[in-house]
């Protein structure tokens, strides 16, 4: 269930249907130094998945991708694992006042964590705030909405959708979020940030990860913003 794409780094796509278009999305699973499992954007907990978990370690850490993206089963996992504890991003507290979170991410990574991952809020948007996420050991970049990347695997409605939304085979936000920044400078300064990583691999929050040459396909698909 779980597929490896690099050291101590796994992901799982699972389907989800928006407005009828099919996009699906990505969970992220990173193994840090301490054994413990930080589980990004996470899909819903099946009895098949929790095997799948315990076999690589005890999950700690849950993420979102922002306050829109990646929180819908989170109380899957406060059942599932007593000590686990839930990573809010900025805003995400006052939708979900049925969850108790442990944290709210920031842009310094909890120490942790931080050995392992590093991360960038992103904000600037009128209702979009995420978190952009770094796994240093396989030079990963884990992003949400900001980074749909619809292929040619997709559906043809999908792919239909997708290019006029300007993400077929392109690496960046549907054009409607980039039409409701709110500060352009902010936002551009959020992906400054990420682009000073040294990443080569890119888990989109919906789509098709890209394997290698992540930086530049990243940075072409935000040349509008520079």
């Amino acid at each position: 269930m779980l597929e490896q794409q690099g050291p101590q780094l796994w992901t799982y796509a699972e389907p989800l249907e928006f407005c009828t278009v099919e996009l699906g999305r990505i969970m992220t699973v990173i193994r840090l130094s301490s054994g413990e499992l930080f589980v990004q954007s996470p899909a819903e907990l099946t009895p098949e998945l929790k095997a799948a978990f315990d076999d690589l370690g005890e999950v700690r850490f849950v993420a979102p991708a922002s306050k829109l993206h990646g929180h819908l089963y989170m109380e899957q996992y406060r059942a599932a694992y007593p000590d686990v504890e839930l990573l809010a991003a900025p805003g995400l507290a006052a939708r979900r006042t049925d969850l108790q979170f442990d944290h709210v991410l920031g842009g310094t990574p909890d120490p942790r964590w931080g050995t392992d991952i590093d991360q960038v809020v992103v904000a600037g948007h009128r209702w979009l705030t995420e978190v952009a996420f770094f796994h240093r050991p396989s030079r990963t970049l884990i992003l949400g909405d900001i980074g749909f990347h619809i292929g040619d695997d997709s559906p043809l409605r999908t792919r239909l959708i997708a290019r006029a939304l300007r993400v077929r085979n392109q690496l960046g936000p549907p054009v409607e979020l980039r039409l409701t920044i709110a500060n352009e400078a902010t936002f551009r300064r959020s992906i400054r940030a990420i682009l000073a990583w040294e990443f080569d691999r890119v888990i989109p929050g919906h789509g098709e990860i890209i394997d290698t040459n992540g930086r530049q396909a990243l940075l072409e698909g935000y040349d509008w913003l520079f």
